[in-house]
């Protein structure tokens, strides 16, 4: 029997739909394939002799180092979040101390495939107790974990499997490196049955352009080879579907991305409000690929690719080079840089870390500068000059500012040296103290995935709580409105380089409450600014009242497509 979508329509006439959170629009079409099993091995293998332990021992590290290398060589093959994503998970591989759990292990005689397994357990039981962002590392640490024990047991490395036609997958989660390393020429779109939209699967499917929907509700009942599609917008996927009807849709879906990869900046609203269309990058080459493309510069620049997996600081010449290779990338754009958003999950080695029960509300971003202050000036001092001779000055932001005093004491700093400065907002307290922030610093930008997270208390890699972390939620809405009107009463720019940029609808929504700026994945922008150059300014304000009116996510979702069409 049919499931209908939450309109309670089934406008293509398939067999079975089911529906979960939407995070990536576009219609995709295909067989229906599913990721493989992950390798198994004997846990009544016998203890391993005395005599071999040692070299027992060794051949786990070795099989971790081999894992490492090869999560970071594909690393240095790729840009963006996919770069930061598989660097951080080679650096799960090096973990000193699942290493040492599972080494100690293997001294007690427990073969290196059952301490392998038996040491992620006991790092899952802690990161699930943390919970926030340590808890979404799990996926991350087990499917290391499976890569080591397939290496150990000379196995090929898991993953997901390469399909010889387009295909649609689907999967209870997805490790990050297995979505950094997706080819969206062959995997066309994909559903989860797991995962919330600021999931790392949900964010690199937007930087590759791929329909996707997450915490999918009886995905299970989608049948494996069947013909199947995932509508991203909808949050639909069916299996079975009427050829014709479905033919239709796949055309009318192709002449849309023919219009949106037409689409030329910059940015503006049809009645010529202008907006800018900015891009999300990581590195040099990131940006150098988005400067080729429509957007107008740099909107947020995560710095974190220099030092994660380092096991000592970069040089001043070394960050400089980073930096400078951005800037040189929008030469006379605006460039918005972040200073190193590090801490939670993502370490760094050079620097001692609290031992913390909560992470994700602890000593992470700017708030490092209380026991490491050296970090963030050395950052600091490496913008200042690559910033010299440059076209334009960068705005410099900081990361988890909660205070006015925050936000001072770090305008001052950037101003000594010759940047603008500005700060996250991320935290419910800097929405709510928004006004006298922006009266410390040039401007502000918004993290939706973090400021949705705190707002609602939920944990955005529950599927259960999928609902709450999603920023169409009108309480985040509401300080998202708190931040627009204080930087309206100020005429200081409000931007957002959150994933919430990236949706179209929600796009026009955040214009209407105030945003002057939008950031996101190069690949996602240009089906933005379409959506904007075909909508007024005042209907963006009144889908932003609408959806503010609404009583959840879903209901303010349909109440701003009811003004602004689908």
């Amino acid at each position: 029997m049919s499931q209908l979508n939450p309109s309670g329509a089934n406008p293509f006439g398939a067999d079975v739909v089911v529906t979960g959170t939407p995070v990536v629009g576009g219609l995709a079409y295909g067989p229906i394939i599913r990721a493989g099993d992950r390798p198994s091995f004997d846990t009544s293998a016998p203890e391993v002799a005395a005599d071999q332990r040692d070299q027992e021992a060794r051949r786990f590290v070795e099989a971790a180092g081999a894992v490492g290398d090869r999560l970071a060589g594909r690393a240095s093959r790729s840009t963006g979040v996919s770069a930061e994503v598989l660097t951080a998970t080679a650096g799960l591989a090096r973990d000193r101390g699942w290493i040492g759990a599972a080494s100690k292990l293997i001294a007690a005689g427990t073969p290196a495939p059952a301490a392998a397994a038996a040491a992620t357990e006991q790092f899952v039981e802690l990161f699930t107790k943390l919970g926030g962002l340590m808890a979404e590392r799990v996926t991350d640490l087990r499917d290391v974990r499976d890569r080591v024990i397939a290496e150990l047991l000379g196995l090929p490395e898991p993953g997901i499997p390469t399909p010889e036609v387009p295909s649609i997958l689907c999967a209870d989660d997805l490790a990050p490196a297995d979505t950094a390393g997706l080819d969206p020429l062959l995997v066309v779109g994909l559903a989860m049955r797991l995962g919330g939209p600021s999931s790392h699967t949900a964010i690199i499917a937007r930087q590759l352009g791929i329909p996707c929907v997450v915490a999918v509700s009886g995905l299970e009942e989608i049948p494996t080879g069947a013909l199947g599609f995932v509508d991203g917008a909808a949050g639909a996927i069916g299996a079975s579907p009427d050829e014709q009807l479905i033919a239709t849709a796949v055309a009318e879906a192709k002449e849309t991305a023919k219009a949106i990869a037409a689409w030329r900046g910059p940015g503006r609203t049809a009645d010529g409000e202008a907006i800018a269309i900015l891009a999300n990058v990581a590195d040099g080459a990131s940006a150098r690929a988005a400067a080729q493309g429509q957007t107008e510069g740099v909107g947020l620049f995560r710095t974190e690719l220099a030092f994660l997996d380092r096991e000592q600081e970069p040089t001043l010449e070394e960050q400089t080079g980073l930096y400078r290779e951005v800037v040189d990338a929008f030469a006379g754009s605006k460039v918005v840089i972040r200073t190193l958003d590090a801490g939670s999950d993502k370490p760094l080695r050079f620097v001692s870390h609290p031992d913390e029960p909560n992470p994700a509300m602890g000593v992470r971003g700017n708030r490092i500068v209380a026991t490491h202050p050296e970090v963030r000036d050395g950052q600091l001092d490496a913008l200042a000059a690559a910033a010299q001779g440059s076209e334009s000055i960068p705005w410099v932001m900081a990361p988890m500012i909660a205070t006015v005093a925050e936000a001072r004491e770090f305008a001052a700093q950037v101003r000594a040296r010759g940047l603008v400065p500005g700060v996250m907002v991320e935290v419910p307290s800097a929405a709510i103290m928004a006004e006298a922030i922006l009266a410390e610093v040039d401007f502000v930008s918004i993290g939706t995935n973090d400021l949705t997270q705190y707002t609602m208390a939920a944990d955005r890699m529950s599927p259960e709580l999928a609902g709450l972390t999603d920023p169409w939620q009108p309480a985040v809405l509401a300080l998202i409105d708190i931040v627009g009107r204080a930087g309206a009463r100020l005429g200081k720019p409000v931007g957002v380089c959150g994933e919430a940029a990236a949706d179209p609808l929600l796009a026009c929504v955040l214009v209407g409450l105030g945003v002057r700026s939008l950031s996101a994945a190069p690949a996602a922008t240009p089906a933005v600014g379409l959506r904007l150059s075909g909508t007024t300014g005042e209907q963006c304000r009144e889908a932003a009242r609408a959806a503010l009116a609404a009583s959840g996510a879903s209901a303010a979702r349909d109440a701003a497509r009811a003004v602004l069409g689908s």
